[in-house]
C-alpha cells in the first residue's frame, strides 16, 4: 500500500494554523460555518433507532466543548464527504470521553469484543519511546476504530479514499491532531510534525486488510463511470 496522500488529500501544513489559536472570538467566528456543515450529520443521525439518536446527541456535546474548536474544521470536511459518524466519534474517543462511551456501547451493541491489545510491541513516536500507559492507551484505540470499521467496512472506505492506495487527507491531519491534544494532556507533548509518521502507520494497519476489496470498489467505479473501457 502506497504511503497516504495525493492530489485531493491535505498537507501537513493545512490546519496548523487555527490548531494554534485557541478559542479566540475571532477563532470561533470562523469555525462558525464548520459547526453549520457539521450539523448535518446530526440531522442525518436523528432516526428512529436509539444508536442514531445517542450518535447525535454526543456530536453535539462536542461541539459544545470550545477545547477541541480547532478540530472543527476537520470534522466538517469529513462531514461533507458523508463519512459515518461513529468513525468520526471513533477518532475523537482518544480524547473525548462521550466519544469512547458511545463508541463502545456501538462496539457492544454489534456484539464485538475488545480484546486486550499485544503489548509486547513497542509504539515509537519521532524519537520518543512510549510508556506502557500511553502504549496501552493508544492500542487499545486502534482496537476501537477496527471494530468500528468492521461493521460497515465498504461505506466507511468509499468515502475516506481517493483512490486504492490513498486516504484524503482530512482523515490524517484530523488523526494526527488528536494524537497531539492525547500527548499534550499526558504531559508528554510531542510536535505535530513527530506524530504524523505514527498516524500514518496506525492508519496503514487499519485500512491494510481491506484493500483489496477496495481496489475491486474503484474497480467498479471506474467501471460505472466508463462502461465502454470493458470492450477495449
Amino acid at each position: 500500500m502506497s504511503e497516504f496522500g495525493g492530489p485531493e488529500s491535505f498537507t501537513p501544513g493545512e490546519g496548523s494554523t487555527s490548531a494554534s489559536e485557541g478559542v479566540s472570538e475571532s477563532a470561533k467566528a470562523r469555525f462558525a460555518q464548520a459547526q453549520q456543515q457539521i450539523k448535518q450529520i446530526i440531522k442525518e443521525e436523528k432516526k428512529s433507532r436509539k444508536r442514531d439518536d445517542r450518535v447525535a446527541a454526543t456530536i453535539r456535546q462536542f461541539l459544545d466543548d470550545d477545547r477541541f474548536a480547532h478540530l472543527f474544521q476537520l470534522i466538517s470536511r469529513l462531514a461533507a464527504m458523508d463519512c459515518p459518524s461513529i468513525f468520526i466519534l471513533g477518532v475523537l474517543s482518544l480524547i473525548h470521553q462521550g466519544s469512547l462511551e458511545t463508541v463502545e456501547e456501538f462496539i457492544t451493541e454489534n456484539k464485538m469484543l475488545l480484546e486486550a491489545p499485544d503489548m509486547t510491541s513497542l509504539v515509537v513516536a519521532g524519537k520518543n519511546k512510549l510508556s506502557p500507559e500511553i502504549q496501552e492507551k493508544i492500542l487499545f484505540w486502534t482496537a476501537r476504530l477496527e471494530l468500528v470499521m468492521s461493521v460497515d467496512t465498504a461505506k466507511i472506505l468509499s468515502r475516506l479514499m481517493v483512490d486504492e492506495g490513498n486516504i484524503d487527507g482530512a482523515v490524517l491531519q484530523l488523526t494526527t491532531f488528536v494524537l497531539v491534544d492525547f500527548f499534550r494532556d499526558m504531559g508528554t507533548p510531542i510536535p505535530y510534525e513527530e506524530l504524523q509518521p505514527l498516524t500514518i502507520k496506525i492508519l496503514q494497519d487499519i485500512l491494510e486488510p481491506h484493500m483489496d476489496m477496495m481496489a475491486k470498489h474503484f474497480e467498479a467505479v471506474r467501471a460505472e463511470k466508463n462502461p465502454s473501457a470493458k470492450d477495449e
